[in-house]
């Protein structure tokens, strides 16, 4: 257990094991899970345990390597093996959040490169993973950096879905905005959308942000609209699942609709998101796949129905905002503006060639 002035640390490897904080407790329990086999990391992924693009990204990178610790593979023939069919199993988890997808690409991108025998597989993936968890926790804030000089003082920010530490390794990307802003000693407000239909906005982000003294107000999901022309929003800022080369942004169910408001009331609409969301191999955020949930998060609540029995319902858990309603989309590389398909190209190509310096002076 942590206390309120601990830091959370959403996904870690402790002494062999993965420890993750358990999100569908919160906020009534703050509690952690340790997985000794990775089919169960796969699993937590899958049934929403831990969530949030980067966090299920760093969640299945250290998976990977607990697979790697965990095989019986006497070659390097039968390792390989093995990793890619626990590979397989994480890539299926969730189909929408890419930083899975880029966490096991690179997980297996340096395993292919590893020439040495099992022992040093394993190693070397182990490694990887602890490695990724510190590039989130330091791309968070250089992203929190760039996007506090956006906020003024007296600002209120509507967030929506939870984009803070419970959804990356620590600290956050949309909350990381906030949380660097408030540091800088911005008085803030927040409005947290309640974000049916897990409520991930009410239960995470509000507790968040309450547990570290930020002002937040819960307000239902149709609220938005109305206080945006009451001139009592600032600015509106959102994570990402994905983005395309072009900005076409995927974000939980209703972040489209933030956008359209926000742009008939002259808000600026703000994604925060590390350059491993951007899926560069699609042009436009048609080719996202959109995840369909089970019917039972519409239906029940806490396990009670609050639907009439036999009333058909559709789940999808992301939409798409196009990039036109988009002001900037933050990243550990700074503030890109449109159009974006040039600047998310730029920050990727700054990001590289700033990596290769350091490796250079390593």
């Amino acid at each position: 257990m942590t206390t309120a002035d601990e830091p959370l640390m959403t996904v870690a490897w402790d002494e062999g094991r993965v420890r993750l904080v358990d999100q569908t407790l919160l906020p009534n329990r703050l509690e952690y899970r340790e997985y000794g086999d990775w089919r169960d990391v796969a699993e937590a992924i899958r049934l929403m345990v831990v969530r949030g693009a980067p966090a299920i990204g760093c969640a299945a990178a250290l998976g990977l390597a607990l697979a790697g610790q965990n095989t019986h593979a006497s070659s390097r023939a039968e390792f390989d093996a093995a990793m890619e069919a626990a590979a397989a199993v994480f890539r299926s988890a969730r189909p929408t959040a890419v930083n899975l997808f880029w966490a096991v690409d690179r997980m297996m991108g340096v395993l292919r490169r590893c020439r040495g025998g099992v022992d040093e597989a394993r190693r070397v993936l182990l490694g990887e993973a602890l490695q990724m968890l510190d590039e989130d926790i330091a791309t968070n804030r250089s992203l929190g950096m760039h996007g506090a000089a956006l906020l003024r003082d007296g600002d209120t920010v509507l967030t929506h879905c939870n984009a803070g530490a419970l959804a990356c390794v620590a600290y956050g990307t949309a909350l990381g905005v906030i949380r660097a802003a408030w540091a800088a000693g911005k008085h803030l407000r927040v409005f947290a959308d309640e974000t049916r239909p897990r409520l991930q906005g009410m239960k995470l982000t509000a507790w968040e942000l309450h547990r570290e003294g930020i002002p937040v107000t819960v307000i239902a999901d149709n609220m938005a609209a109305s206080l945006m022309r009451k001139g009592l929003v600032s600015c509106v800022i959102v994570g990402a699942d994905r983005i395309a080369a072009n900005g076409d942004t995927a974000n939980k169910i209703g972040t489209y609709g933030l956008a359209i408001s926000a742009h008939h009331h002259s808000v600026p609409f703000y994604v925060a998101a590390p350059i491993s969301t951007v899926d560069f191999t699609l042009e436009t955020g048609d080719g996202i796949p959109i995840e369909e949930r089970p019917s039972e998060e519409m239906t029940h609540i806490n396990g009670i129905r609050i639907a009439p029995e036999g009333v058909p319902v559709i789940n999808p858990a992301f939409d798409v905002t196009p990039h036109e309603l988009i002001t900037a989309i933050i990243t550990e590389e700074g503030v890109v503006r449109p159009p974006f398909s040039e600047g998310l190209a730029e920050a990727l190509a700054r990001q590289k060639t700033r990596r290769s310096k350091e490796q250079t002076c390593e």
